[in-house]
């Protein structure tokens, strides 16, 4: 026989790789942290041998969900600033909030939280946009979570770097160059938004993203506001912007694009940018509903993120899930707008392209990473199962997650974890509510 690390045997395997495609009774192999073999579970009990037979037979094993763009550390910001709209959230609440609190202690143990909740969740990877990226880079290796990490571009002095020079040169060498290979983490720029960075700062920007063949993120159109400030004060909207900068390529990702002409879409289709799409965080924060239809009928790729806990509140991508479709079929006035296999799509593999981790992530295919996740359909609120995408979908809580796997560590194992201090967590978040509370900063 062929001995294998892992062997899982769920109820039923969701691919993605072929759009509605569910196979029942099948299992999925796994050696050297990659995925060796998908196959009927009869041929893969006579075939492998493996050192750990995981059998969960209540259970639909689906890749490991992406999270297209979070701020992971804002976890210790979580319902400090509420029900604001998104210019009085920044401006009264978590600018203040961020000058007083961020730093490189706060970070860690925001984003060790932030990584809990996630895998927890089924997410085995995320992209984060966030001061001390080093530091964010340091907390997913060690608590061994895929990540790509967005180094921040402003021109505003903070806590990590004094203006535009210094974030470009900290980014450099302590993110994209001890991360250039990693097998955990990719990196990416992440200027703010286009009223946060000057066009010499742009130009600067695309010259050493090409340098370094890292990718480029940015808030886009994510408010009406926005839009009118950048017409008022440079007589273009955000996108014209990042056209003239060069920056409108396969290698963009528009975070949010909420507000968006007809030629825009057309645009950003033909040039292969990605979209990540927010529906949670959008809706609280009153910022509009995102026409993913339109989107994606015209060709874009959209992804799902959660965007930080400060505004969403939650980092749980089954919620975005539900929440993009149902937004979907409302705004297009059409219950087929997006389908429960599109919008798992969205959470899988389409936020694999958007990171450019395609390849690698995001099915369940021979050859790629063995990042997945298996979820427990016997719950009241997800039977009789008819049809397990749907469930997904639609009724599937994230409590609900058995099991995780990133790059076939077992991560989660039957809703314990197997490698991460959830106690040492609690207790920093704890005393970093007893921090900022007696502060009498909160909203």
């Amino acid at each position: 026989m062929q001995h294998c690390d892992t062997l899982i045997l769920p109820r039923w395997c969701v691919p993605i790789a072929h759009t509605g495609e569910v196979l029942e009774h099948h299992a999925v192999a796994i050696s050297d942290g990659r995925i060796t073999a998908v196959l009927p579970a009869a041929q893969a009990q006579a075939r492998f041998q493996p050192s750990v037979l995981v059998e969960r037979p209540a259970h639909v094993l689906i890749p490991g969900l992406i999270n297209a763009h979070t701020h992971a550390a804002m976890t210790l910001f979580r319902g400090l600033a509420d029900d604001l709209p998104l210019e009085a959230w920044l401006h009264e609440g978590i600018w203040p909030a961020e000058r007083r609190w961020v730093s490189a202690e706060m970070v860690r143990d925001g984003t060790e939280l932030a990584i809990a909740e996630m895998l927890r969740g089924g997410i085995t990877c995320f992209s984060d946009q966030y001061f001390y990226p080093e530091i964010v880079a340091e907390a997913a290796v060690d608590m061994h979570m895929r990540a790509t990490v967005a180094t921040p571009v402003v021109e505003f002095a903070t806590g990590w770097a004094r203006d535009a020079n210094e974030y470009f040169q900290k980014a450099t060498d302590l993110v994209h160059d001890p991360y250039a290979d990693h097998p955990l983490v990719t990196t990416a720029f992440a200027p703010h938004s286009t009223f946060a960075m000057s066009d010499e700062s742009f130009a600067a920007l695309r010259v050493l993203a090409d340098q370094l063949d890292v990718r480029v993120q940015i808030h886009l159109h994510e408010t009406a506001a926005e839009i009118e400030i950048s017409l008022r004060d440079t007589g273009k909207r955000p996108f014209e912007r990042l056209i003239d900068a060069g920056l409108v390529n396969r290698s963009l990702l528009a975070v949010h694009a909420v507000h968006m002409i007809e030629e825009e879409i057309a645009h950003f289709a033909d040039a292969g940018v990605s979209i990540a799409h927010c529906p949670n965080s959008n809706l609280k924060l009153a910022s509009g509903i995102a026409d993913i239809t339109r989107y994606r009928e015209a060709g874009l790729n959209v992804a799902l993120g959660t965007d930080g806990a400060a505004s969403n509140n939650l980092l749980d991508l089954f919620s975005e899930m539900r929440t993009a479709a149902l937004l979907a079929k409302a705004k297009a006035n059409d219950a087929s707008a997006i389908t429960a296999s599109e919008a798992l799509h969205m959470a899988t593999l389409s936020g694999a392209e958007a990171l450019g981790l395609e390849r690698s992530i995001g099915s369940i295919e021979t050859g790629k990473l063995a990042d997945l996740a298996c979820v427990d359909l016997s719950s009241l609120n997800s039977q009789p199962v008819y049809d397990v995408v749907s469930q997904i979908v639609y009724a599937v809580r994230a409590n609900q997650v058995a099991d995780v796997w990133v790059g076939g560590r077992h991560q989660l194992d039957n809703g314990e974890f197997t490698h991460i201090d959830t106690d040492g967590v609690f207790a920093r978040c704890n005393e970093w509510r007893e921090r900022i509370a007696t502060t009498g900063e909160i909203l």
